[in-house]
């Protein structure tokens, strides 16, 4: 399976455009982002759990990376309420479920072999935020490939001021962006390749956003099978 498998172009996909789609376990579904593989996929979704809902334990043989957006998503013994980012990092493994349900956005098979450190972040506790010029930034994660963070953006500021040069990926939490005619409420999902250019703006309430920058420049995770 492909979807959005050419990360030499942009790919962008707005909340009217979700479709919902059944995966294996009863209760769970996915809006599939981009993807090279059928279950054993490199790649990245929203992923909807029903209440009492549950995949049983399984490894991530590349990783995971999850951003809680709705509900309470909770894996073994510990809860993770809206607003927790977690990494689990290659060969690790969990029993994820919802009690009450949950929305997650979720990466799979796109962490470097080296990390080995479980990251779980709490991005509505003030105190990982920070002020980095005139923007708050929570940081959730960086190496020599990526760097990840939320980002509140004010009302008409622009995402990027120059080319995207590692490419980016975005998701809008909160507020709106806006490029030219196109408005990116939340949910919206953002993929732009290596070296883009794009004007791409806060809306007139601002913009609370999930950022991802240099990562395609060594895209990690392409040799599943993509039948």
């Amino acid at each position: 399976m492909l979807i959005n498998a050419d990360f030499s172009q942009r790919a962008s996909l707005t909340p009217e455009a979700h479709q919902w789609i059944k995966s294996p376990q009863n209760g769970v579904e996915r809006v599939m982002l981009d993807r090279i593989g059928v279950e054993k996929a490199r790649a990245t979704s929203l992923v909807r759990y029903a209440p009492n809902s549950y995949f049983p334990h399984h490894l991530h043989p590349g990783g995971e990376e999850i951003l809680v957006l709705s509900g309470t998503f909770s894996a073994d013994d510990t809860h993770y309420p809206a607003g927790w980012y977690l990494r689990n990092p290659p060969s690790s493994g969990h029993r994820p479920y919802s009690d009450e349900g949950a929305v997650i956005f979720v990466k799979l098979r796109q962490m470097s072999s080296d990390e080995t450190q479980h990251v779980a972040i709490n991005t509505d506790d003030e105190a990982n935020w920070q002020q980095q010029g005139n923007r708050n930034v929570c940081p959730l994660f960086y190496d020599e490939v990526e760097n990840v963070s939320l980002q509140r953006i004010d009302a008409g500021e622009l995402l990027f001021t120059e080319t995207v040069h590692g490419g980016a990926e975005i998701l809008v939490i909160a507020g709106e962006l806006i490029e030219g005619e196109q408005v990116y409420r939340q949910d919206s999902w953002i993929r732009l390749p290596i070296d883009a250019n794009v004007s791409i703006k806060a809306g007139e309430k601002g913009a609370t956003i999930y950022l991802k920058t240099g990562h395609l420049n060594n895209i990690i995770g392409l040799d599943v099978e993509a039948d």
